[in-house]
């Protein structure tokens, strides 16, 4: 699909989610590359996890804004607020969107329904109509490899049916991409959908598995991997995932006219993973070797002791593997940080976050 290129400078961009994990990076390389222009920041700080996690990256946010051309507002509310969405967009008029606020986990939406789609349905299509009201350059949006679901085909390719979700996470998420698509075709809106797969690295959210296991081996408790064992993961770190967000920002799918006259929706869809899944025991190893050379564990810590093999648990999948070959020709970007690497500077960052 033809892109038209976006310049980010001297514009005012909205990120919601920040500071969240994907978003709080995100913002820190737009006000590393921006020549000037405002980042408006937009996050509830719900207590889904640790607040304090969320004020710590609001922090690195602020220190970097001070030595920025580029200004940064933080605002604090809801993508639910409709009359908040909407007064934000008349006052700053956002060239370019990334909405990356939403409820994510998929264990938390068997027992917590609502707030997935308060925040990633209704929340969601908040942005859409703020975005028809107040025309924007470009739409980016998070959406989720949970959208796959079922499907047995690996590696995943965005060109494969995503119709059997195993979780309300997956399904919202979806929901979000045919929503996405009816804007861009009823409205003209450039949007493009991203595809997250397990994205991890330095701060980021404590439910996610490298995190969690990692405090449940600090505490001396036991942590369970799933189905035995048998899973494999398109680990993400999330700088490649910032790097990512950031090449699709700058290139809007064009608007063209079809065959028949009518306008085609300028709507795309992108995989961002590793492309290399890992056995999710290979995974495990390499993070507690790097907690010990952290000196987050002691060398002589027994993780056989610590570790137990279960079965699978609702909602999950066993497989996640991307096919972003379109990411690459599209933009010319490959995720390349590998787990060693990435874990490595996790486990830095939490010996020196924690002590």
């Amino acid at each position: 699909m033809g892109k038209k290129h976006v310049d980010l400078n001297h514009k005012t961009i909205l990120v919601t989610g920040s500071p969240g994990f994907i978003g709080a990076n995100l913002v820190l390389r737009l006000l590393c590359e921006m020549e000037g222009g405002t980042v408006i920041s937009l996050d509830n700080m719900n207590d889904y996890y640790d607040p304090k996690l969320k004020e710590y990256r609001l922090g690195l946010i602020e220190e970097a804004a001070k030595n920025s051309p580029a200004q940064h507002v933080f605002i604090k509310g809801s993508i639910a607020d409709k009359a908040l969405i909407d007064g934000l967009f008349a006052e700053y008029r956002p060239a370019v969107v990334v909405n990356l606020a939403a409820q994510a986990g998929v264990r938390y939406s068997i027992d917590h329904p609502d707030v997935y789609i308060e925040s990633n349905i209704i929340g969601f299509y908040n942005i859409l109509e703020a975005c028809r009201n107040y025309p924007v350059e470009h739409l980016v949006y998070a959406s989720s490899s949970s959208v796959y679901g079922g499907n047995r085909k690996v590696p995943f390719s965005t060109e494969d049916k995503a119709d059997t979700p195993v979780s309300l996470y997956a399904a919202t998420k979806k929901s979000d991409e045919l929503l996405a698509h009816a804007y861009s075709k009823l409205y003209g809106i450039p949007s493009t959908g991203l595809r997250f797969f397990t994205v991890y690295g330095p701060a980021g959210r404590p439910d996610m598995f490298y995190f969690s296991a990692a405090d449940t081996l600090v505490r001396g408790g036991t942590i369970k991997i799933f189905n035995y064992g048998n899973c494999r993961r398109d680990f993400t770190y999330v700088d490649d995932i910032v790097e990512g967000v950031f090449r699709v920002m700058r290139g809007a799918p064009e608007k063209k006219t079809g065959e028949d006259g009518l306008p085609v929706p300028p709507y795309a869809v992108y995989n961002i993973g590793g492309g290399t899944p890992e056995n999710l025991l290979d995974y495990v190893s390499t993070l507690q070797d790097e907690l010990v050379r952290a000196k987050v564990l002691p060398e002589d810590y027994d993780f056989e002791a610590h570790r137990e093999l279960v079965g699978m648990q609702p909602g999950d999948v066993p497989v996640t593997y991307a096919d972003s070959a379109a990411l690459e020709e599209d933009y010319g970007f490959t995720p390349s940080i590998g787990i060693r690497e990435g874990l490595r500077r996790f486990a830095e960052w939490y010996k020196s976050y924690y002590t």
